[in-house]
């Protein structure tokens, strides 16, 4: 007699990578933290070795209420100076560890504190592997009174940008700014897009990570955590 398996689900698979990414954070270090579902199952996993880590330094409110209810000291950017590593999702991530974030509307500081790491370790589940950065909508920070001017340049390009809303009302970051979502645009080339759009006046961020790219990605597969290094 046979008996099947059932695939593991999406959630199960965030559950794998959180608990796989521990493993990149070394005891007595300060650990760079993202922001989203997959990271909340990274943050739950860090729990039991909280008093093996000297604390975190987060990319969002959310991230740090999480921390904070676990016990886990947050630290300010500012009061570090850098970081070993910094673990993060991704919305989109190809095959050189570029990658599309800001699904959650956490993109600036998701940027600044991986900027500050010397490896970036991703954790996504399957779904988010792609050949091509683009199918996800590109979530841009922008000052509120340049949003329809960023617009009609993404217009321009080929790309439809909506302005995110919340609750009917225009979405306001952690850090005060709005986020136009981009439809339709293929990124064939992520470094250049990236300078590019960021010198746009108006714009904050763009959630293409090119720059600031996956040295490693933990992807949660049906055969388990594949570890790609880029």
């Amino acid at each position: 007699m046979t008996t099947s398996t059932a695939p593991l689900s999406q959630d199960e698979l965030k559950t794998l990578v959180g608990q796989a990414a521990v493993r990149y954070v070394t005891p007595g270090d300060i650990v760079g933290v993202g922001t989203g579902s997959t990271v909340n199952k990274f943050i739950d996993a860090l729990a039991p070795i909280k008093d093996q880590i000297k604390g975190a330094v987060s990319s969002s409110v959310a991230s740090t209420e999480r921390l904070k209810a676990l016990g886990i000291t947050v630290f300010d950017a500012n009061e570090v100076e850098s970081l070993s590593v910094y673990i993060d999702g991704a919305d989109e991530i190809d095959g050189k560890g570029y990658m599309v974030k800001g699904g959650g509307a956490a993109l600036t500081r998701e940027k600044i504190v991986a900027a500050m790491a010397e490896r970036f370790v991703c954790i996504a589940d399957a779904s988010k592997l792609v050949d091509a950065l683009g199918t996800f909508p590109l979530p841009v920070e922008v000052i509120p009174m340049a949003a329809q001017q960023i617009a009609r340049r993404f217009a321009a390009l080929g790309g439809t940008a909506t302005l995110r809303l919340k609750d009917g009302q225009p979405l306001v970051t952690d850090n005060g700014q709005h986020i136009l979502d981009v439809r339709g645009l293929r990124v064939a080339d992520p470094l250049a897009f990236e300078s590019d759009v960021n010198q746009w006046p108006g714009v904050v961020t763009v959630g293409v990570f090119a720059h600031q790219k996956a040295s490693i990605c933990l992807l949660g597969t049906a055969e388990g955590v594949k570890t790609i290094n880029y």
